[in-house]
This record gives C-alpha cells, sequence and structure tokens, in this order.
C-alpha cells in the first residue's frame, strides 16, 4: 500500500515536498501527471488542448487507480485529480495528505506566466477559483492536512512524517 498520496492545489508542493517525503522514508516517488505524460506520449497541456479536460481526467483517473495498484512509496496527484468520483473512491483508506497553500504562496510558486491548461487567461483569478472549488474535496479526503505557506520544505516532511501510521 501507498506510504502517503498527496493532493492539493498547483503550487501546494506535492512535487517538491513527494520527492523529499520519498527520499526520507526510503521509498520511490511517483507523481501521476508524469503517468498521464508518458501513457498519452504527449505533456498534460497539450492534452488539454488536443483531446479536451475530459479526456485528461479518464486518463488521469486511470493512472491513479493504476499507481495506488501498485506503488507502495509515496504518490502525488495532480491537482484536479480529485475531482473525479471513481479517484475520490479509490483514495478511501490512504493515507491521503492534504498540503494546503495560500493564494500568494501559490502565485508565487506557480508563476503567473504558467504554462498550466487551466490557469491560462487570467492565472490568479483562476487558481483562486480552483482552490475555492476543490478545497471541501481535498479537506474531505484527507487524513492529514499540513499548511505549506512560508514554511522549510524539511520542516513539512517532519511534519507529515509524524502524521503518517507506524
Amino acid at each position: 500500500m501507498t506510504k502517503a498520496v498527496l493532493i492539493g492545489p498547483p503550487g501546494s508542493g506535492k512535487t517538491t515536498l513527494g520527492r523529499l517525503l520519498a527520499q526520507r522514508l526510503g521509498v520511490a516517488f511517483r507523481d501521476t501527471d508524469t503517468d498521464v505524460e508518458s501513457v498519452a506520449g504527449k505533456p498534460v497541456s497539450d492534452i488539454f488542448i488536443e483531446d479536451g479536460e475530459a479526456r485528461f481526467r479518464e486518463l488521469e483517473h486511470e493512472a491513479v487507480r493504476v499507481a495506488l495498484g501498485e506503488h507502495d512509496g509515496v504518490l502525488s496527484l495532480g491537482g484536479g485529480a480529485i475531482l473525479h468520483e471513481g479517484t475520490q473512491a479509490l483514495l478511501e483508506g490512504h493515507h491521503v495528505v492534504y498540503l494546503e497553500v495560500g493564494l500568494a504562496d501559490a502565485v508565487q510558486r506557480v508563476g503567473l506566466g504558467s504554462a498550466r491548461p487551466l490557469l491560462v487567461l487570467n492565472p490568479r483569478s483562476q487558481l483562486k477559483k480552483l482552490m475555492d472549488e476543490r478545497r471541501p474535496v481535498y479537506e474531505r479526503l484527507a487524513v492529514l492536512t499540513v499548511v505549506t505557506d512560508k514554511r522549510d520544505p524539511e520542516e513539512l516532511v517532519e511534519e507529515i512524517v509524524k502524521g503518517l501510521p507506524a
């Protein structure tokens, strides 16, 4: 079973903290966005543009299903993976860690010139909207919530490790 599944909006630190956490625990790190890109043979942004968000969400759900079934390390999900009801069901019983981030920190980390597909038109406004819409789902799925704003990654990893089951 996966040691920890990291969820949160863009800029919350899922990849950075996921890699550090995996290293600390001595396990592998896996990112479902990378899995989707590998299956599709193109970047996430191209999948959105060429195939649409619905197709991306299907690929993403399948990537989460496969990863939860075969990966026993730290798993990072794309920010919107939790929107799929099937994915929500798959996460039940897993140690899901919600990386909560404020808008200012998320904007700084993501950058306003972002190539992220859902943040194209008005990045700051779109990011706020995504964060507001998804927050209740993140909170409901999480076994542990960690606030990442203005905190050192090592300190955050320590907090996550303390919150993991023995």
